[in-house]
């Protein structure tokens, strides 16, 4: 069976004075929170992540989301489709190494094997830091 590179589903955001926005997933019984709009749509991405992905490792059957217009909102509430890219969560998944050709200049190199230091090591750091990890 192929699975599914996007899925959809409706977040509730509440808004109260004073405390973070509170981000509901009606269909999947799942919350999390924010400081800002920003934030809190960023975790609500991470959560429908790890909870499809949960769902797809388990075996579960995934829910039919439903639509923005049905959801019922109170007046410091707002429906917010949340989009997450599951082949991106499912390698985030995935702890194995993978070989990397690099090329650098040679008094580099060898400076760098002088002081012991560990390629792969310093390499994960950087792209860590390059992609916001």
């Amino acid at each position: 069976m192929k699975k599914t590179d996007r899925y959809f589903y409706p977040a509730v955001f509440s808004y109260d004075p004073d405390e973070e926005i509170a981000v509901v997933f009606p269909d999947l019984d799942v919350a999390t929170s924010g400081e800002n709009d920003d934030e809190a749509l960023i975790s609500a991405r991470e959560l429908l992540g790890l909870t499809m992905a949960g769902l797809e490792e388990d075996g579960e059957p995934i829910p039919e989301p439903t639509r923005l217009k049905d959801i019922a909102l109170a007046d410091n509430e707002r429906a917010v489709l949340v989009d997450v890219y599951m082949p991106s969560v499912r390698l985030a998944h995935v702890n194995r190494s993978v070989n990397r050709t690099v090329t650098l200049p040679a008094w580099l190199n060898a400076a760098a094997l002088e002081r012991g230091i560990n390629f792969s090591q310093v390499l994960q750091e950087a792209l860590r830091s390059q992609i916001g990890v």
